[in-house]
């Protein structure tokens, strides 16, 4: 059984940081691409981030670019995200989602949440203005 858990979520003030992760279990870490996503109340599921398999790629939506980076960490089955420079507009439900790796690349459609296979149930961030 597949589990998917995130934590690091919680109330900052704006400009602050925080660091999300995502623990995996149940599957083969290190042979699927890993992607963050949020939703803010009343909007869709955006993707933000993708990192390939083995780490040695990232993608990253323009929303967040320079302010955010993904990381992983196989040897845990743990995937991060580092949030600098919060705004209250990043204010969501973030979550992790897995799914199985063809090669060492996120798939073109990285940023769509029909491209994972599997989901944890998200960790709320609040920036406060």
């Amino acid at each position: 059984q597949v589990q998917v858990v995130e934590s690091g979520g919680g109330l900052v003030q704006a400009g602050g940081s925080l660091r999300l992760s995502c623990i995996v279990s149940g599957l083969t870490f290190d042979e699927h691409f890993m992607g963050w996503f949020r939703q803010a109340p009343g909007k869709e599921r955006e993707g933000l981030s993708c990192i390939s398999k083995s780490g040695s790629s990232e993608y990253y939506a323009d929303s967040v670019k320079g302010r955010f980076t993904i990381s992983r960490g196989n040897a845990l089955n743990a995937l991060y995200l580092q949030m600098n420079s919060l705004k209250p507009e990043d204010t969501a439900m973030y979550y992790c989602a897995a799914e199985p790796a063809v090669g060492d690349y996120c798939s073109g459609s990285w940023g769509q949440e029909s491209e994972y296979l599997y989901w944890g149930q998200g960790t709320q961030v609040t920036v406060s203005s």
